[in-house]
């Protein structure tokens, strides 16, 4: 009988049955016998101060069981690191769409009509849509009271809306521009994209007499949720216990817990559960988008083409708030120089107030921005100096055990081999048609780090069951580390049981999120399955007079080679008086040591009548370690790669002059649907120094960093214009075309 393998096989989701047959739970799924609805007044203008607010009315209507104003919940703040958003708007209204009243009511038609009951007097102040605009030293101050608020990252002298301004150095970058031989500056803009999950967020919480609340909600971070919503409210931060449920679709955007705090507020005030379900209208008017972005970049090369010096300055769009940042501050944009050798390297950020909904995470968050920027600008440079541009990347490019450009070393980053290979699959060089263009960009992604558990339980019938207190977005985070347990203990993975634990089960969970879930939760199953294996030979040993090196696991139990006896699992278990529980635990929060590397090639045909732009084709290849699971590690790539492709030629969170969003749902803001898929090929490079479980590395995320400015880069080729802003339209190309 052959040996039983789960690394490396495609294996089916362990949650597809349940998700196929309507029986997975989400947070809009579930209900309480005694619950209320709850539903919100936001301010229909970006700024104002607030002169009354009457809900005299609303509260007379029959069924409305509570209703808070910011007055009620004064002082209460929210964030995730900077908390600077109240929960209710106390004095002033910042961004068109701020909570302003929250209504809990019998039905949700009831806390609809209560909504329109509730008067709000307004007085208009000045509106800032432009970070530019709102870094001017006479800008009026969104948030005059910025000094004072808790998690800032440094110091604030002077109140500015510029509330963040970090900068990561190496070398002395002026000297850097004065030794180069050219020097090429220029400027790119992109602007605030939504996530588009499908599952708007919703949270349920019941506030219970011994002062634990039970919450559901569509949150991918249960114990930063946690944190946070205890914090705002003032309350222990394990009274809160996070009920497990699916998330469908997160992409970085539902990881806050300002819904689950307004329903804390409200459910205490009434004394009976209450759950918020906001719609798509105000998904898009009030969620925590990707930010917009102004880039600067000035690259100082040899005329050998040698990279000498850059600068690269970021000014961020932080909208209202900056409160939905974990860290407070992108973690990719300080990667913008890229997988190159830059000894003089200099990289500013700066978040800035405006008057637009709070910017937060999307997938891959700071990078997109970053790669977009800088490898247009690589092309650019290379087109400057006279050089083919992959030309350009290859003598610049990092080495294994290279300094980055702003001072890490890196031990494995396989970006010549890795563009190599995205030039081949792609027919770079090929002849190419009439108003065809193809353009390459790579990118780069140091693994990220985090903590988790996972309790592997072998009962007395042999039934093995996996227990996490992670939440399932979406990629499969069970199936994978159901993966690893199967390959350790030599079960069947089918014959594995998935339990996700309420947040008091477990110490910590850092959630999904930057591509991590196979190096962090995987690595806290493969401590459990090689506990429980380790526990497995000890007590068979024990039961059969043996050594523990004498037996072997194999098919669901011990087998003695020498003595032809075997143990299953359950005779184990019901030899040592009962189930064979272990936990596993992985905590490492630094980043690395390895960088994932991904190089794409974008093919396109542009029409020079209209500008459009159609991509025909597009090709990636990645460096990539140990596939756990080759269908679901192709379908990371494959959605991400299209949904860089959104950000390259579709999505755009408009906003009018008054600061409202334009699109109010998703039919207006659109997204890349079946008929834009272009024909996708990857090509995988496969190295064994990945810091996950096998030697596996991070994925999510890598694949969709630099489509942007792939797509740039071949619209430049097919037609001879830059585009320098996201994204690139027809209108855009058109222009373009008709001012050369």
């Amino acid at each position: 009988m052959a040996e039983i393998r789960s690394v490396g096989i495609p294996s089916p989701r362990v949650e597809g049955e349940q998700k196929v047959a309507g029986a997975a739970v989400y947070a809009v799924d579930v209900k309480l016998a005694d619950m209320l609805w709850a539903k919100v007044l936001r301010s229909p203008i970006a700024h104002a101060r607030i002169k009354s607010i009457d809900v005299s009315k609303a509260a007379a209507l029959a069924g409305v069981k509570a209703i808070l104003t910011g007055k009620d919940l004064a002082g209460a703040k929210i964030g995730k690191k900077i908390i600077d958003m109240p929960l209710l708007a106390e004095d002033v209204v910042r961004f068109a769409g701020e909570k302003v009243v929250g209504v809990a009511a019998e039905s949700e038609a009831i806390a609809e009509a209560a909504l329109d009951l509730i008067d709000v007097e307004y007085d208009p102040l000045p509106v800032l849509t432009d970070a530019i605009e709102a870094m001017q030293p006479n800008a009026p101050l969104i948030h005059p009271n910025v000094a004072a608020y808790k998690g800032l990252l440094h110091k604030i002298d002077t109140p500015s809306n510029v509330f963040v301004h970090l900068t990561w150095k190496k070398g002395v970058v002026e000297e850097g521009f004065r030794q180069s031989d050219v020097v090429v500056e220029n400027t790119f803009s992109v602007p605030a994209v939504h996530q588009a999950y499908i599952e708007p967020h919703s949270s349920l919480v019941r506030v219970n007499a011994d002062g634990t609340a039970d919450v559901w909600s569509s949150n991918k971070s249960p114990f930063g949720m946690r944190d946070a919503v205890a914090n705002a409210l003032q309350i222990v931060p394990a009274s809160l216990i996070i009920h497990p449920c699916y998330v469908g679709g997160d992409f970085g955007g539902k990881g806050d817990g300002n819904d689950v705090a307004l329903c804390y507020a409200l459910a205490r005030q009434a004394g009976r559960p209450v759950k918020l379900t906001i719609d798509y209208t105000e998904e898009l008017m009030a969620g925590n988008p990707r930010h917009g972005a102004v880039i600067k970049i000035k690259t100082g090369v040899m005329k050998n083409g040698l990279m000498i010096a850059e600068h690269i300055e970021f000014v961020f769009d932080s909208g209202a708030y900056g409160s939905y940042r974990p860290q407070g501050y992108l973690v990719g944009a300080h990667d913008a120089p890229g997988p190159y050798r830059v000894p003089n390297c200099l990289v500013e950020e700066k978040y800035v107030y405006t008057h637009k909904m709070p910017a937060g995470y999307m997938r891959a968050p700071g990078h997109l921005q970053a790669f977009f920027a800088s490898e247009s600008q690589a092309d650019l440079v290379a087109k400057r100096l006279g050089m083919e541009p992959t030309e350009f990347r290859r003598i610049n490019f990092m080495h294994d055990g290279d300094a980055s450009p702003l001072g890490h070393v890196i031990p494995h980053v396989k970006a010549t081999e890795t563009l190599a290979r995205a030039i081949d699959a792609s027919g770079f060089k090929q002849a190419k048609g009439k108003n065809v263009g193809r353009g390459c960009a790579i990118g780069d992604w140091v693994s990220k780090g985090g903590e988790s558990y996972a309790i592997v339980t072998i009962d007395e019938r042999g039934n093995v069951t996996l227990s996490s207190a992670v939440t399932d977005t979406g990629p499969g985070v069970f199936t994978m580390m159901r993966q690893i347990v199967s390959e350790e203990i030599k079960v069947p993975i089918d014959a594995i049981t998935v339990e996700m634990l309420d947040s008091n089960k477990v110490v910590k969970d850092t959630g999904v999120r930057g591509s991590s879930s196979t190096r962090v939760h995987g690595g806290s199953a493969l401590d459990a399955a090689g506990k429980m294996r380790d526990e497995i030979l000890k007590l068979a040993a024990q039961a059969m007079d043996a050594r523990p090196d004498e037996l072997m696991l194999f098919d669901g139990g011990v087998t003695h080679g020498r003595a032809e006896r075997r143990m299953t699992y359950g005779e184990i278990a019901r030899a040592h008086g009962g189930p064979i529980i272990v936990e596993g635990h992985y905590l490492n929060m630094t980043d690395g040591p390895e960088a994932s590397l991904v190089a794409q090639v974008a093919e396109v045909e542009v029409d020079r009548e209209t500008g459009a732009v159609r991509v025909t084709k597009l090709t990636t290849a990645h460096n990539t370690g140990t596939i756990l699971n080759p269908l679901t590690h192709q379908g990371q790539i494959d959605g991400a790669v299209m949904m860089g492709f959104g950000y390259g030629l579709i999505e755009n969170l408009a906003y009018d002059e008054s600061g409202k969003v334009l699109a109010a749902n998703l039919g207006e803001y659109k997204i890349p649907n079946i008929k834009d898929i272009p024909d996708l090929k990857t090509t995988i490079l496969q190295s064994d120094f990945g810091s996950g479980p096998y030697n596996s590395m991070s994925i999510g995320e890598t694949a969709l960093i630099p489509t942007a400015a792939a797509i740039a880069n071949a619209v430049e080729d097919a037609v001879g214009v830059r585009i320098r802003s996201l994204p690139i339209t027809a209108e855009k190309v058109l222009n373009a075309l008709k001012a050369r």
